[in-house]
């Protein structure tokens, strides 16, 4: 793995933004070149039949890899796993459950899913809306990802969207996991009102989480799980997936903890003025046939993997390790490592792309004046 210093401010900036040209290139090259698939990993072209999505599962991957790859070479940033290995259950549908403790969460997801196979190029994003106007959010428009606008005014009208968006990209795109933050909202901005709708409903106090929204993950599993009929799929439902997918089949409850509960955001990875530090992601997987699926039966199973991560992340705090699963003595944690040739590639079309928008800007400049 890596372990580079930090760089120069001077380096930084240019590597920010050469990134933020490359998505542009994407951008550019998926709408007016539909050919664009064979320029980047050209094998992933003979994995799926649907040649057009292919040219989406490139980008997507070139997407993820740029974003956080000058991150993790300024910050040296490490990442280890807890937990289930879910590479698993990385060939089939998943929805994952995340606590949402700063924008950095993102960027360590990002990092955490590279190496699980198609995972990062057949998934989507729910994010706050704010990242639609960041340096890949033309990309992830384009990818089919879904930009969530926070606010009790807004909520009715997000979740209408979101299962609009979910019948007309999901399946359409060939996805197969969803990422999802069910706090709907920072820790830092939710932990006050969420203490507050506890002590109101005589639900548990929690401080290293807030208690979850139902909406988003009610919509999510209505629109992507089978109802059942008699312990078996609906025959229409059936046929549907016999033809399209298996359907949804696991909840990946992730829970991210960062060093004295100091999260790390955007700003601090931009800047670097914090010393490189080790996230720490814990998995825990649960097949979709014991998650109930009716709202209040969802509600109380939400509630209850937010009350266990506030333990896991209390045992963190306390230790520097999240606990061991039931029946073992001790938890074992795993590196998360990346290739560098891997790394230098990508980052060698970055500069390449760089070059090309210096060009261009060249190009129309003297033809201007």
């Amino acid at each position: 793995m890596l372990n580079l210093s930090p760089l120069s401010p001077s380096v930084l900036v240019l590597i920010l933004q050469l990134n933020t040209y490359i998505m542009l290139t994407q951008g550019l090259l998926q709408k007016f070149f539909p050919f664009f698939g064979w320029l980047k990993f050209i094998h992933y072209w003979f994995l799926n039949k649907d040649h057009e999505n292919n040219v989406g599962i490139i980008l997507a991957t070139c997407l993820e890899l740029h974003f956080f790859v000058a991150l993790y070479l300024k910050d040296s940033l490490a990442v280890m796993e807890w937990g289930d290995d879910i590479k698993a259950v990385s060939k089939d549908e998943a929805v994952m459950l995340v606590n949402h403790q700063a924008t950095g969460d993102v960027c360590t997801l990002m990092m955490c899913l590279q190496d699980k196979g198609l995972v990062v190029a057949q998934m989507m994003w729910l994010m706050d809306h704010i990242f639609k106007y960041t340096n890949f959010g033309i990309v992830s428009l384009i990818h089919g990802d879904f930009f969530i606008r926070q606010g009790k005014s807004h909520r009715d009208q997000q979740l209408l969207l979101l299962k609009k968006h979910l019948e007309n990209n999901y399946r359409s795109r060939d996805r197969k996991w969803i990422v999802l933050f069910p706090e709907g909202g920072f820790l830092r901005k939710r932990r006050e009102t969420s203490q507050a709708f506890a002590k109101k409903n005589n639900l548990p106090f929690l401080t290293h989480v807030t208690l979850p929204r139902i909406g988003a993950t009610n919509i999510i599993l209505s629109a992507l799980v089978a109802r059942q009929e008699n312990g078996s799929p609906s025959e229409g439902d059936a046929k549907e997936l016999e033809s399209k997918s298996k359907g949804l089949q696991w909840i990946i409850d992730t829970t991210i903890a960062y060093p004295k509960a100091e999260p790390i955001d955007i700003q601090t990875w931009i800047l670097g003025y914090r010393k490189p530090t080790v996230t720490h992601v814990h998995y825990r997987i649960f097949p979709i046939k014991d998650v109930p699926l009716e709202t209040d039966g969802l509600s109380d199973w939400l509630y209850q993997r937010f009350i266990e991560k506030e333990e896991l992340l209390s045992h963190f705090y306390e230790t520097g390790a999240f606990p061991p699963p039931k029946g073992q003595k001790e938890a074992v944690s795993r590196e998360m490592t990346l290739s560098n040739m891997w790394i230098f590639l990508i980052q060698s079309f970055a500069f390449l792309s760089g070059y090309m928008w210096y060009k261009i800007i060249q190009y129309f400049y003297h033809c201007l004046f």
